[in-house]
């Protein structure tokens, strides 16, 4: 029972990154802080999709689960839960590497407006 809920706790929490990772830069328009520990995690995100990397987090899920009496899982935790409702099919390199795209995409445009909004407010205080 305390595997089962560790490891659904865990996935709560990779669920969690994986959507700081793609949005987590909207939290610097309102607090500069974030945007250190943003990008790293982007960076991160990025990395794991482009090279085809498992998230350490995923084999510590599957070691839980399976502490737990499950099965568990083989590949990552975006194949595992998140493609399958995007991209039935399953996650081909080329997917992966449009899901990099896209983290860095919609960063790139988040940090675009974080820049222009700090912009404005140095400009309205001199």
């Amino acid at each position: 029972m305390i595997y089962r809920l560790l490891a659904d706790t865990l996935l709560l929490l990779h669920l969690f990154f994986v959507l700081f990772v793609v949005f987590g830069g909207l939290l610097s328009l309102r607090w500069r802080g974030a945007m250190y520990l943003h990008l790293p995690a982007a960076i991160w995100g990025t990395l794991i999709e482009f090279m085809g990397w498992i998230c350490p987090l995923t084999p510590w899920e599957n070691r839980l689960r399976h502490l737990a009496g499950d099965e568990g899982y083989s590949g990552g935790f975006i194949e595992h839960y998140l493609l399958p409702l995007v991209y039935p099919g399953g996650l081909t390199y080329e997917i992966q590497i449009f899901l990099g795209v896209a983290v860095l995409v919609v960063n790139l445009v988040i940090y675009v407006a974080v820049a222009r909004k700090w912009r404005r407010e140095s400009n309205s205080m001199l």
